[in-house]
């Protein structure tokens, strides 16, 4: 079993210089956004439409939307808003995963070329990214977890 490397991201207090620079030492080919919002202005270089010609532009990395990876909105809300727990929102959002059953409707394919899943915090410590690629690792076993 070939393992596939897949790397996270996250724009949050990087420059544009910094953010593109780091893609490409990483060789990645692929950007899966995942976050609900991508089109708010606290985006900054990372608007969807922006990001999209950019990484293209800059580095040669197709872009691609991925909704099925983001927190419903109930949840984001409950966390950021409501203040609520890290544990209870990893939990939440592991039972979302699995009723959407992720591990099947995400092609194995799709990490076939380097490919790096990007949310806005800086860390993946307390981020989703961490949590979608770690549900994945244990459903499929073949993926090589990489934060840059």
């Amino acid at each position: 079993m070939e393992v596939r490397k897949v790397y996270t991201i996250g724009f949050t207090k990087r420059s544009a210089e910094e953010f593109f620079e780091v893609i490409k030492k990483a060789g990645i080919k692929q950007l899966l956004d995942i976050r609900l919002n991508n089109s708010s202005q606290l985006a900054g270089f990372t608007k969807k439409e922006d990001l999209r010609y950019l990484l293209k532009a800059i580095c040669g990395v197709n872009y691609r939307h991925e909704l099925l990876l983001a927190p419903t909105q109930e949840i984001l809300d409950t966390y950021k808003k409501s203040h609520g727990s890290w544990s209870n929102y990893e939990k939440d959002f592991h039972t979302l995963m699995s009723i959407r059953q992720v591990e099947i409707e995400i092609p194995r394919s799709i990490f076939d070329t380097p490919t790096v899943l990007l949310c806005s915090e800086r860390t993946a410590d307390r981020c989703h990214r961490r949590l979608v690629l770690e549900y994945l690792q244990s459903k499929w076993g073949d993926i090589e977890i990489f934060h840059i």
